[in-house]
Formats: C-alpha cells, structure tokens, sequence
C-alpha cells in the first residue's frame, strides 16, 4: 500500500478506519518530535556551533515540497554575491551513510551515486563553486568544510529537524498543491512534526503556491513573522536519456507521454507536464531515492509512444533499461519570486551573526 493513498485529504470508509487505528502512532510519533525539539530549545541537549553562518533549508511535510532546489538556489544566489558557501546534505539511499563524504569541492565532482546520493550529486553537478558534502551529522560536515574550504556560510539541504547543529537561518518550503497533506503525523499523514513547530521558522516558501485557504490561515497562525517566499517550478530544456542536444520543454505540448519518476511528489510532477500540454497517458511511480532495474521498464514501449522523467531519476536510469524506447529528461529550475529581496534578506541574517 502507497502512504499517499492514506494521506490523501478526502475521506472514505477504509482510510476512517485505518486512520482511528493509527491515530496512536501519529500522536506518539508527533509528540517525540516535538520532545526532541524542545529538549535542544531548552539546552538540555547541546547543539555544536559553527564559528561560520548556517542557513537550513527543510519542510514540514516528507519530500516533495522543493526544499533541495531551494538549497541550491540559496547556496548559488549566496556564492554569486561573493560569499564562500558550502552545501551539506544527509544523502539519503546511500552507502556508509556515518562517514564524511566530499562529493564535489566545487571544481569537480569527486564520488560516485552509490557513496553521494542521488540529491546531492544532481547539486554537486549544478552548483560550480560549491563544495557539495554529505554524512549524517551535519555539524561534522560544517567543521570539514571550514577545514577544507574556509566558508563563510554553510547551507544545510533538509536541516528543519536536524538540531544537532544551531542554526542562524531556518527556511521551511511547502508545495503549494500539497501543504499540510491530511494534517496528521506519520505514519497518518506527512508531517514530520506538529505544525506547532513552525514558529521556529524565519521564513516560509511556498512553492508553485498558493496554499489551500485552510493550510494558509494555519500557516499565518503557525509563523506569523516569518518572511513568506513565492517560487516556482519553471520547466528549462528537454534532452534524450542518452545525452545530446536539449530541446524547448514546450514540444510537449498536444504529445501522449508516459510519467516515469522515482522521486517523493510525483503529483507535482505531473502538474508540470500537463501544464506543457502534454496528454499524460501512461504512469510508472516508484518510491522516492528508487534504484531501478531492468525490470522496472519492462514493456514501457506499448504504453506511451514517448516517456518522460525528472533529472534525479536519469542518474539512475541506464540506457540499456530503456532500449528501443523514447526517453527524455525534463529539466527544472526554481525561480524565487523578488529573488534580489530574498537574498538581502538572507545575507543581513548571516551578517547580524557574525556580529554577535
């Protein structure tokens, strides 16, 4: 059973029941979170502290919400202002996840998908100039990176509830067509802790928003000060999986296409190939961080005349998996709305730090 299927916002008489079963285990898993948080808040347990500036960029809701390309834009928007950044990630489905990884250091990529991740070597290969390192404690990778690097600032991908290591920024992203979800705690809905802890958040992205009137009325409740964001989703180029040239995004349009992702909000996904035009006729979803094999193609070719998937998917995609079929790879960038604004905004915080 797919969790979105329970998470779903409408309700019906199996997801009732399945729900008053686990209603348990949200509240539990909810309410140690926010036990979590609250023991960092109150310095009972010590978070490490960097003699450098720290942004986090993280959700409230599991996967799917921009928070990854909302870290490599904040990281590229805070180096192109001459700042010395590196980025830091934990590298989910990777191997020997305790140890400290450098996957690029800025000039070149340096480890391959099974030691990265897939997230972060997408990140290591858009973002020049800066070093990308993964590993389960973030404040280590802070330390190496001020060792190997001398950075001003390090930007942590999916930081929210990593408390280990204080933090002078903290982002959230919501997408815009998911918000909240159903509103409940895993494993009954997507949040990753009570709303409540949104007043921890200095700012607030909404991603291809805006938010449902009810997720936006808790969201002002949640964090009214926060400084509210607007980004979006913009389709760039369309390349065969093989490599070569791209081609505009909009010669989709009026075209029966397949959906193959692997990634935490396929629904999202979709959205922007229908609003390219194009006819979604066919879908293979697989769970977020997907390793794929052979058999996951298998018989594509009599579904859609031509299949189209996300660029954390292709690095995971052999071409021998796809032989004899029309594969291509959409390419995406966010735009931050008053990017300008933002990014003032962001170095005036590390600034007010560095001042302390």
């Amino acid at each position: 059973m797919r969790a979105d299927w329970l998470w779903r916002r409408d309700e019906g008489p199996a997801r009732a029941a399945l729900r008053g079963a686990l209603s348990p285990l949200g509240w539990l898993y909810g309410g140690g979170a926010g036990l979590h948080r609250g023991l960092y808040r109150s310095g009972l347990l010590r978070a490490r502290k960097l003699g450098v500036g720290v942004v986090s960029v993280g959700n409230l809701v599991v996967g799917g919400t921009g928070k990854t390309p909302l870290a490599g834009w904040v990281a590229s928007g805070l180096r192109d202002r001459g700042l010395r950044v590196a980025l830091a990630s934990r590298g989910y489905a990777r191997r020997d996840r305790e140890r400290v990884r450098v996957v690029s250091d800025g000039r070149r990529v340096r480890e391959t998908l099974s030691v990265a991740g897939d997230e972060p070597l997408l990140l290591a290969a858009q973002l020049p100039g800066v070093p990308v390192l993964v590993g389960r404690d973030r404040g280590l990778l802070g330390l190496r990176a001020q060792a190997a690097f001398g950075i001003d600032v390090l930007v942590l991908d999916d930081g929210f509830q990593h408390h280990r290591l204080q933090r002078d920024v903290e982002v959230v992203s919501f997408d815009g067509g998911q918000g909240f979800g159903n509103g409940h705690c895993l494993p009954l809905g997507p949040l990753r802790e009570f709303p409540a802890a949104l007043c921890a958040a200095h700012a607030v992205t909404v991603v291809d928003g805006p938010l449902p009137e009810a997720d936006e009325t808790r969201l002002r409740a949640c964090a009214p000060d926060a400084l509210r964001i607007e980004a979006r989703r913009r389709p760039a180029s369309l390349r065969a999986l093989a490599g070569g040239a791209g081609e505009a995004p909009e010669n989709l349009r009026d075209r029966d296409v397949g959906l193959l992702a692997g990634i935490a909000n396929p629904s999202a996904f979709r959205r922007t190939l229908e609003a390219l035009g194009a006819r979604v006729v066919a879908e293979r979803r697989f769970p977020d961080h997907h390793r794929y094999r052979a058999s996951d193609l298998r018989g594509i070719v009599r579904e859609a005349p031509l299949w189209v998937t996300t660029e954390k998917d292709a690095s995971k995609l052999l071409p021998r998996f796809v032989k004899g079929s029309d594969v291509r790879v959409l390419s995406i960038t966010l735009e931050v709305e008053d990017a300008s604004r933002v990014l003032d905004w962001l170095e005036a915080r590390i600034a007010q730090r560095a001042r302390r």
